[in-house]
């Protein structure tokens, strides 16, 4: 399964919001799935919850995040939301900076998101790619990158 099957056309948020805190940040970043019913309000609380414990363990690398919580914490099906924060936002990492790329993970178990997490990887690494989605100005140019992993 693709990266893309998993986010769908509405599951895309593209903020220009400027000095967010980390739990509007968070909201942002789960708002897709809990429209969409795919995670309950659980969820959204568990990430935040760690975030108070451990910091933002979600931090993956400079500019990029995947928030994410365990799937008994309140996930009803598997799924991913983009967000791109136009002006970036603090999630209170020391060693990343601010983020501008975040895809929230929503697995219903602990296996069956390995394809998904080894094609997240691919692009994660892909710079040039994560720049263009970072750049993009609609969902439209963020769909054609993604529909390559």
């Amino acid at each position: 399964m693709s990266i893309f099957n998993l986010i769908g056309d509405n599951g895309i948020v593209i903020c220009n919001e400027e000095n967010l805190s980390v739990d509007a940040a968070l909201d942002i970043t789960c708002s897709k799935l809990l429209e969409q019913g795919k995670v309950e309000a659980s969820y959204l609380e568990a990430i935040k919850e760690k975030h108070k414990e451990i910091g933002a363990y979600y931090v993956l690398a400079p500019k990029i995040a995947m928030p994410h919580a365990r799937p008994e914490d309140g996930v009803n099906k598997a799924a991913l939301q983009v967000t791109v924060f136009k002006n970036g936002v603090d999630l209170e990492s020391e060693d990343n900076g601010d983020v501008y790329f975040s895809i929230t993970l929503a697995a219903m178990d602990s296996d069956s998101h390995i394809q998904t997490i080894m094609a997240l990887a691919e692009l994660f690494q892909n710079e040039d790619d994560v720049d263009a989605i970072i750049a993009a100005e609609s969902k439209a140019e963020i769909i054609e990158i993604l529909k390559k992993y």
